[in-house]
Parts: structure tokens; C-alpha cells; sequence
């Protein structure tokens, strides 16, 4: 397959996966499994898997620009800011050191496991269907209504997500719940944490390679991120909208659904 097409098909996936409950990481490895292309390495893909998220973190950004901005004209939107902020910092403070600290572990071990990618699919599927049909009425409504202590508690929820096939914002969303937050608390919350974790995750990725990509390695790069960036935006968007009139339910059926998949094509 054309490398290009290749990068463009796993862009779309990514940005289609990163923001919903179903573990784009997972996804895209397995995307890269069944549609291979011999121009590209196996260590460029290992990368690139990582660094394309990039221009899904971009999207939240411009998606939240008002919400995140640092440009503020009263006393009072930057102490709001302030708070935001701090509580996303605390909530990545977990992630952050374990993932510096089990990187190398990680990639060795899990990210060529499709098997370890199905059963998490299928295991957070099932997790999703259970926590659902509890119920759960959360008390926290808002971001603004975040204990420091439940913002870092959550951040723990997302470390689950360092393997692939779990998905981060599902193992956030989870733990979110779990905690007494809301549906779109805990959604929003995710896509916020999302930026220093995943902004982390490529920077450790490319000071590891040395930024020593080939010439068509950084126009795979630019492209997969560009189109990452467009589709997650349109998720976003589509997401905030869906989880404020219905439930996780229907993300846990399709990871059963695709776990089971993944593990009858293996055999």
C-alpha cells in the first residue's frame, strides 16, 4: 500500500477513536496489522503511532480555545483559568511519572500484543456495561467543582490507559464516574488531560528518536497529523453532543464486538 494513503487511513482513525471511550492506540495498531506498506518501517510506525496524536491534541485545543486560553482582561477569568489548569496539571502528575518510567517496558512488551489489545477492548467494554447500568448520578458537574483530590485520583484512572486497547479517555471516563462526576464533566476533563499526557507522549517519543526521520518520514508525519487533527475536531464535537442525551453503553457493545474480531482473525 502507498505510504501516504497508509498514514492518511490511520490519521482518520485516529482522530475518529482518540476522544471516544474505544482506544485509538489500539485501533491503529491494529489497522497496522492487516494494512501493511513495505516503504514504511516497523520503527517509524512505532513512532509515528504515538506522535500522530499531536494533531488530535491540537484539535482540543482550538475545540476548547475559550475554556483554555491564557488571555484573560479580569482578576477573576484568571483565577478561573488558574484553577483549571492546576487541577489538569495534578491530574497528569500520575501518568507523567509512570509513563517516563515504564515507556521503554511498555513498548517491549504490549504494543506488538494484538492478543493484550482485544482483551482490553473487550474487558473496558464489559467495564462500561457495568458501570452504566449502575446508574451512577454524578454530584460534579463541572471541572469548577473539582476537589485537587479528585482531579490527582482521577489522574490514576488514566495511568490504566499505558496499555494498549484500554483507551485513555475511557480509563479516565471510568474512573471519572466511578468518583461521583458526570457524564460530560468526565468527558470534558479527559479531552483536557489529554494535552499535557499526549503532548508528553510525542515529545518523549521524538527526543528518543533524535528527530533523525527521513524526509518522507516527516511528510508521513505532517499529513497523518493534519488529517488526526480535522477528524477528532468533528468528533469532538459530535461526542459533547451525544453523551449529554445518552449513555457509555453503546461504545462498551462495539469494543466487545471488535475485541472478539481482532481475536477470531488471529487465528
Amino acid at each position: 500500500m502507498n505510504p501516504f494513503l497508509l498514514v492518511i487511513i490511520l490519521g482518520i482513525v485516529e482522530g475518529m477513536t482518540e476522544f471516544v471511550p474505544v482506544s485509538s492506540t489500539g485501533h491503529m495498531i491494529l489497522v497496522e496489522r492487516f494494512i501493511n506498506s513495505p516503504l514504511v518501517s516497523k520503527s517509524f510506525m512505532d513512532n509515528f503511532l504515538v506522535i500522530i496524536q499531536f494533531g488530535a491534541i491540537l484539535s482540543v485545543v482550538a475545540y476548547f480555545w475559550k475554556d483554555l486560553t491564557p488571555f484573560v482582561k479580569t482578576k477573576e477569568e484568571f483565577k478561573e483559568k488558574f484553577s483549571l489548569w492546576t487541577k489538569i496539571i495534578v491530574g497528569v502528575l500520575p501518568a507523567g511519572v509512570i509513563g517516563l518510567l515504564a515507556d521503554d517496558y511498555i513498548s517491549e512488551f504490549f504494543m506488538d500484543n494484538t492478543t493484550v489489545v482485544a482483551s482490553m477492548l473487550i474487558l473496558y467494554g464489559i467495564i462500561f456495561i457495568l458501570v452504566e447500568r449502575k446508574n451512577l448520578k454524578g454530584k460534579v458537574t463541572s471541572i469548577k467543582q473539582m476537589s485537587y483530590k479528585l482531579a490527582f485520583t482521577i489522574g490514576f484512572f488514566q495511568c490504566l490507559a499505558m496499555i494498549p486497547g484500554t483507551s485513555r479517555s475511557g480509563a479516565t471516563i471510568v474512573g471519572s464516574l466511578l468518583l461521583g462526576v458526570s457524564r460530560a464533566a468526565a468527558a470534558e476533563y479527559s479531552f483536557f488531560l489529554a494535552i499535557p499526557t499526549m503532548a508528553g507522549a510525542t515529545l518523549l517519543k521524538l527526543l528518543k528518536n533524535g528527530l533523525n526521520f527521513t524526509t518522507l518520514e516527516w511528510q508521513l508525519l505532517i499529513v497523518g497529523s493534519v488529517v488526526s487533527f480535522v477528524v477528532a475536531y468533528v468528533v469532538i464535537n459530535w461526542f459533547m453532543g451525544y453523551i449529554k442525551k445518552r449513555t457509555f453503553v453503546a461504545f462498551g457493545v462495539y469494543r466487545i464486538i471488535i475485541g472478539i474480531l481482532v481475536l477470531l482473525l488471529m487465528k
